[in-house]
């Protein structure tokens, strides 16, 4: 894949890369794409699919977990474990 592609697909929101992607699935499974172009947006695909999961992971690191003292009210924030 060409350098200047993946830094475009870097550049993509969450919700931007996800739904250019669901379009290439849609696309490759309609199987009227031709084999050359079929093997040149299913490697943009993977590289969004990367990228979707490299936000998610950072989105992930930024929840915090609320915690409460006995009676329930909010005392702060610690890490989420999310294993």
């Amino acid at each position: 894949m060409a350098e200047n592609t993946q830094a475009d697909v870097k550049k993509l929101s969450f919700e931007r890369a996800l739904e250019e992607l669901e379009t290439i699935v849609k696309r490759l499974e309609d199987g009227k794409v031709p084999l050359e172009e079929s093997v040149t947006i299913y490697e943009r695909g993977e590289a969004l699919k990367r990228r979707c999961e490299e936000l998610l992971r950072q989105a992930e690191a930024r929840v915090d977990k609320i915690t409460t003292d006995a009676n329930g009210q909010a005392t702060g924030t610690e890490p989420l474990d999310v294993q």
